[in-house]
């Protein structure tokens, strides 16, 4: 009997410790697109594009909104538009910016900068020709009309030919001169294989690490030729960042270069973000961005929970008058399943971003009927046992070992087929396989460490056992049962 009760212990210690450590912190399960709201991006094909190149850059697309930190996110092609699902995201516009670039990244010389558009009383500069300690380029007076000089359009902005081209929303190219004039495109981001924002004394940086040919690409056409000059990084369009060559990087190419400046750390991971998955096989431009209210899904939501409450009552009443005695352990094991759900769901959503869709609450309402089968197969297994004129205290022995066997091979009819649709299925489908299959672990978990445990220790009391009417003997049809 120490085993059992170390074991009862033992998973009541663990699940409402973690439950109430879970409250304390102030962690709660992250609700998905349709439950808290969020944006919907569509893009769509600037020119006609193979379905081979489509699936590649929803692949890419997918990449570059992980690393957004959005929990969730559902990327998926229908027919020619790719539809990004963007659940919760603290800061819709910068999400909705990010995820709508989608051009080729390219590295530009900048070869000076220009005042807005339609404002000549500004400056303008040129690049720096030696390596500065500030990056900044030197001011000069500008023409009379360096305003009237033209930003180029989106659909003129050519590779090989210059352009003049804005900065990110906040950026500037130097005081009073906030646009880039730029040389032609001297190299890709398919040059880059990865990039990192990291931290050290000096502030956030990003390194970024080349391919094998990027590596010569680089030193060849971009770092030797241009030391003390200013790359401007394009994407869509835009200028992201400026940096200067600040050294020159020897007479042999370098796999890895930092890229420094005044970053916050925000900064520096959207410059990484865009340097990592910059370039698409295809041009891809924002079709619509839509703003996804929760109040229907929320809504919807109430309306589940109203539901499953209302269905737990019913089976718990129905476990009252069936089981008597032994209802207790079946609702106490809901009650302590749903905790430990929680506490779990919490904690995946803190630290791998895992979101609760109406589907995943679909996959736990349907668990519930896995749960109540194991109860109900390992007490009909007990009324089995007694009948034959085994005592109890045998009975409940021999009664969980052959009735785990049953619920092991029901629950792993569960597991296979949530396994199975998780893998084949994509969207929410795979919300409702998943969590499914936690739930089915934990109704496992809970069946062992729990339900067998709290039976055998109510089992031990003789005025438990023959209560009149409610007793564990009456509800397993044995009145005359000892303990």
């Amino acid at each position: 009997m120490r085993r059992p009760r170390l074991f009862l212990a033992g998973t009541l210690i663990v699940v409402l410790g973690s439950f109430a450590a879970t409250l304390v912190a102030g962690n709660a399960p992250i609700l998905g697109l349709d439950l808290q709201g969020g944006i919907s991006v569509v893009l769509a094909p600037v020119k006609e594009a193979s379905t081979d190149a489509l699936d590649v850059s929803v692949d890419i697309i997918r990449n570059r909104v992980d690393s957004l930190g959005v929990a969730e996110p559902e990327i998926s092609r229908q027919g020619e538009r790719v539809i990004v699902d963007l659940p919760g995201v603290e800061n819709r516009d910068q999400a909705a910016e990010l995820v709508g670039q989608t051009a080729e990244l390219r590295f530009r010389k900048v070869d000076g900068c220009l005042p807005a558009e339609g404002d000549t009383s500004a400056t303008t500069t040129t690049a720096a020709t030696t390596a500065p300690a500030d990056p900044a380029a030197t001011t000069t007076t500008a023409p009379a009309d360096a305003g009237s000089i033209p930003t180029t359009p989106r659909e003129d902005d050519v590779a090989d030919q210059p352009v003049v081209l804005d900065g990110r929303e906040g950026s500037e190219c130097a005081p009073g001169a906030p646009r880039y004039q730029l040389g032609p495109t001297l190299l890709t981001g398919r040059a880059v294989d990865t990039a990192d924002a990291e931290f050290q004394t000096g502030g956030w940086f990003v390194s970024v690490d080349f391919t094998g040919q990027g590596e010569t690409d680089f030193f060849e056409q971009v770092s030797q030729p241009n030391v003390g000059q200013r790359i401007a990084i394009v994407l869509d369009g835009t200028v992201q960042s400026a940096p200067a060559i600040q050294q020159d990087l020897g007479s042999a190419p370098t796999s890895s270069v930092q890229i420094t400046g005044d970053f916050s750390e925000g900064e520096a991971k959207d410059l990484a973000t865009v340097l990592r998955f910059g370039a698409l096989p295809v041009e891809l431009e924002t079709e619509t961005i839509q703003n996804v209210s929760p109040t229907l899904g929320r809504d919807q939501l109430r309306a589940g929970i109203a539901a499953g409450i209302v269905g737990l009552l019913l089976v718990a009443l129905y476990m009252l008058l069936y089981y008597r005695l032994l209802a207790l352990v079946v609702i106490s094991g809901l009650g302590l399943g749903g905790l430990a759900i929680y506490t779990l769901v919490a904690y995946l959503g803190d630290s791998v971003g895992l979101t609760l869709t109406l589907a995943g609450v679909t996959g736990l309402i349907v668990s519930v009927g896995v749960t109540v089968d194991s109860y109900v197969v390992y007490f009909e297994r007990l009324k089995d046992e007694v009948r034959t004129g085994k005592t109890l205290r045998s009975s409940l022995q021999r009664g969980f070992q052959r009735s785990f066997r049953t619920i092991v091979a029901g629950d792993l009819v569960s597991l296979i087929g949530a396994g199975v649709l998780y893998w084949l299925a994509i969207g929410s489908v795979r919300g409702f396989a998943f969590f499914l299959f936690l739930s089915t672990l934990i109704d496992l978990a809970i069946t062992y460490f729990y339900m067998h445990p709290l039976v055998l220790y109510l089992a031990r009391s003789p005025r438990l056992v023959r209560a009149r009417k409610v007793g564990i003997a009456a509800a397993l049809d044995k009145p005359e049962l000892e303990a």
